[in-house]
Formats: structure tokens, C-alpha cells, sequence
């Protein structure tokens, strides 16, 4: 069976600019129903898909976290590129510490990290949740249980190196949340069960906006922009974008 492959996607409509980043082994489908809601009240919003990601497993453990940088550092370009000079950054999960990463690495308008990582204590629930996600993947081509048993403990032993790069990132950003002057909005859900949700105190304490704001979410879990209060979490961003000062 043929498995169709998500895409990027621009939806195009005011001046101000949102980078919308998805999570690890995720693609746009997380950020999509978040990007149409923001393009209805006036904002373009951009959403890559980074090396590996919406392909099959075999694919993203060929990848790393150099090359998800790059991918995220040309979508913040091909904005600017299309002529916006305001960009704020919004990325679930990986996407939030890629986005914690621009906020200090270039001059972004504001960075909302949503259930973002930033210990690496939690390889298992990550272990976990690739092996369910190469599961649903293998499932949708149509194989057996006992074909997919097999190939997915081949990938597991061959993706070592991906969740050590994956790791390095996480540490990287954490050792440098205080180089963050830019405004930061921490979305966490509080039934999250794939990272600590300890992650979310420590952004919010350590980043040095002047404007910072933290909220948590009670009954969704790790993938908040598809979960029970997405909505409402719609509604926050908007109005967290609304506060700054577009020029």
C-alpha cells in the first residue's frame, strides 16, 4: 500500500509571520489545525517538515539532530525570504527545543515552546513512542505482526545514534535557556506523558524575558495541539501574539 506523504505548508495572509515547528517523529499534521486558526485571524504561518520526519522509520533513523537543525534554520529563511521581517516561533515537543534554539540564535519576534523537553531522563517514553509510531507506520503498509516484530528490533538497535544526537540537543538548549531575551510563552500539558513536565518550570524560570507567561493545560497530554483543549490552546497563542509589539 502506497502511504501518502505529508507535506510542508504556507498559509499566507497578514504581515506577521509564525514559524510552526512538529514534534519528533511527528510532521505538519501537528501544527496544521493550529496554522489555519492563526491564518483566519491575520497571520502567515510557515510549517516545515524536517529530514526523516513523515517518511518511513527507516528513513528517520538515517537522520540526526544537525540536519533538523539546517531544515528548521532554511524554513525561518524562506519566510524572510517571502518578505517577513516579524517571525515568532511556535514548535511542539522536539519542535519547542528547536525553537527555544532560534530564540537565541537569531532575532525572532517570540518563541512558545509547548510541551517541550529539556532533560533527558525520559529515553524510554521517547524508545516507546518511536516504536509505536514505526508500528502504526508498518501497519498502514499492510505487513504482518510478525514482520513488523522483527523489523522493528532491527531499527531499534540501528537508531542508538539518533536518540544519543537527539539527547546532545536537548542538553545543548537547556545549557543555554538563559541566553533567551526574546518574549516566551511555555505550554505544557499536565497529563503529558512522554516528557518530564518539570521542563516547562525550568524554561519559565530561566529565560530571561522581560515578557514571559507559562500556562498549563489539565487535560491533555503530550500532543497538546491535537488534544481535548486545543481550542482554547488556539485562543492563548492568539493572544499571546496579539500582546507583543508588531511593528
Amino acid at each position: 500500500m502506497r502511504i501518502k506523504q505529508p507535506q510542508p505548508f504556507t498559509f499566507e495572509e497578514g504581515s506577521r509571520a509564525v514559524l510552526l515547528l512538529h514534534g519528533f517523529t511527528g510532521h505538519t499534521a501537528d501544527v496544521r489545525m493550529l496554522g489555519r486558526f492563526l491564518q483566519k485571524k491575520g497571520y502567515t504561518c510557515h510549517a516545515p517538515i524536517y529530514r526523516g520526519h513523515g517518511a518511513p522509520p527507516e528513513e528517520l533513523i538515517q537522520t540526526n539532530q544537525d540536519q533538523w537543525w539546517k531544515d528548521v534554520q532554511q524554513a525561518l529563511n524562506d519566510l524572510r525570504e517571502l518578505g517577513y521581517e516579524q517571525i515568532a516561533v511556535a514548535g511542539l515537543s522536539l519542535g519547542g527545543v528547536l525553537g527555544l534554539r532560534l530564540a537565541y540564535s537569531e532575532q525572532i519576534k517570540a518563541v512558545i515552546p509547548m510541551c517541550a523537553p529539556m532533560f533527558f531522563d525520559n529515553e524510554t517514553q521517547l524508545t516507546k513512542g518511536f516504536q509505536t509510531f514505526a508500528k502504526e507506520y508498518k501497519q498502514l503498509e499492510q505487513k504482518n505482526e510478525e514482520t513488523i516484530d522483527k523489523e522493528i528490533e532491527i531499527l531499534l538497535q540501528d537508531s542508538q545514534d539518533m536518540f544519543h544526537g537527539l539527547g546532545e540537543l536537548i542538553t545543548e538548549v537547556k545549557n543555554h535557556i538563559d541566553h533567551i531575551y526574546t518574549p516566551t510563552f511555555v505550554v505544557q500539558a499536565r497529563k503529558d506523558e512522554m516528557i518530564n513536565t518539570k521542563s516547562a518550570t525550568y524554561i519559565y524560570e530561566n529565560v530571561e524575558s522581560e515578557q514571559k507567561d507559562m500556562k498549563w493545560y489539565e487535560n491533555s497530554g503530550h500532543v497538546i495541539t491535537l488534544d481535548k483543549e486545543k481550542e482554547q490552546l488556539h485562543e492563548d497563542i492568539f493572544r499571546f501574539l496579539e500582546s507583543l509589539e508588531w511593528s
